[in-house]
């Protein structure tokens, strides 16, 4: 069955005039005449076969049935503006999704995407994470980050950001053995993680110092809790500058050594040549793009 509806602009008017407690006002509110309110009310209270209103001089007080039919009429029109309010936010906000491994991810990205969305607040970035390869990703997204080169079909691939690793610890491990030299290495704890081995024996060597026998070593399974075991006081990691670059601005890590340092990682962007004309992707491939130059190093 169709649905019965009085005019919605008289509906409109009467909400108005009874929620105001007047013609004068309601025609203040919606920039017409009194008149024009006048003939809107009565239009409706034709169509609906009684009056919401009785006229007392030039006062209008509601009726019974106009109070009931009020209460009714705001809640309609307010979950109407609710709704419509909804669907035009909708249409404002884009979003981009981006797929990032889980290192860098929380060490890096989500440090800084507040100011991404302060900047932009029209665009929302909705962050899953994995290490996968591009082309092996299940889940659906506009922008990957990689902290290597592949070379997937269909995408555009762009570096932003380079960096190095270092030893790296929290400033509370060297005040009971400060570190000088590589040899005071050996009054210390290691920080090793299972998917990089051989990263203190390959910087050992790189300092000429191969065999350097240490006080003890620990090793975690992800990166990550190598990192929070550094910024704990657990040992000392090897520790990639970018990714530990908001630590050591805020104290809670610190470089016992200047160098040498090893190369890591060089993080790249993944766009899919059928999204390289969206601005709110290209909005963002350039904040990660400016961001990335401050943090870059390399060897």
């Amino acid at each position: 069955m169709p649905r019965r509806l009085p005019p919605l602009n008289a509906l409109r008017v009467f909400e108005a005039a009874a929620r105001l407690e007047g013609f004068s006002a309601a025609a203040d509110e919606l920039c017409v005449t009194h008149g024009a309110v006048s003939r809107q009310v009565g239009q409706l209270e034709a169509w609906l076969g009684h009056d919401l209103f009785e006229r007392r001089g030039r006062r209008v007080v509601l009726t019974a049935l106009g109070r009931a039919y009020l209460s009714e009429i705001s809640a309609a029109l307010d979950r109407i503006a609710l709704a419509t309010n909804e669907q035009l936010h909708a249409a404002r906000q884009q979003i981009i999704r981006v797929n990032a491994p889980t290192t860098f991810a929380l060490r890096w990205l989500l440090p800084q995407l507040s100011n991404f969305q302060l900047a932009n607040p029209a665009v929302e970035v909705r962050l899953t994470t994995s290490d996968e390869p591009v082309e092996r990703l299940r889940d659906e997204f506009d922008v990957a980050i990689r902290g290597s080169e592949q070379k997937p079909a269909g995408y555009v691939v762009s570096e932003f950001l380079s960096e190095v690793r270092l030893p790296v610890c929290s400033p509370r491990v060297l005040e009971s053995h400060p570190i000088r030299h590589v040899s005071d290495l050996a009054q210390h704890t290691l920080l090793h993680t299972a998917t990089y081995p051989g990263l203190w024996a390959e910087w050992l060597a790189a300092c000429g110092n191969p065999r350097l026998a240490t006080r003890n070593s620990l090793q975690l399974d992800h990166f990550y809790l190598t990192l929070q075991a550094a910024i704990d006081g657990l040992g000392i990691a090897m520790g990639p500058t970018a990714l530990v670059a908001l630590d050591v601005d805020e104290g809670r890590l610190v470089f016992p050594f200047e160098g040498p340092a090893l190369p890591a990682w060089r993080y790249c962007s993944y766009v899919h040549n059928a999204r390289l004309e969206d601005p709110a992707i290209n909005t963002f491939l350039t904040w990660l793009r400016e961001l990335g130059r401050r943090f870059s190093r390399s060897v």
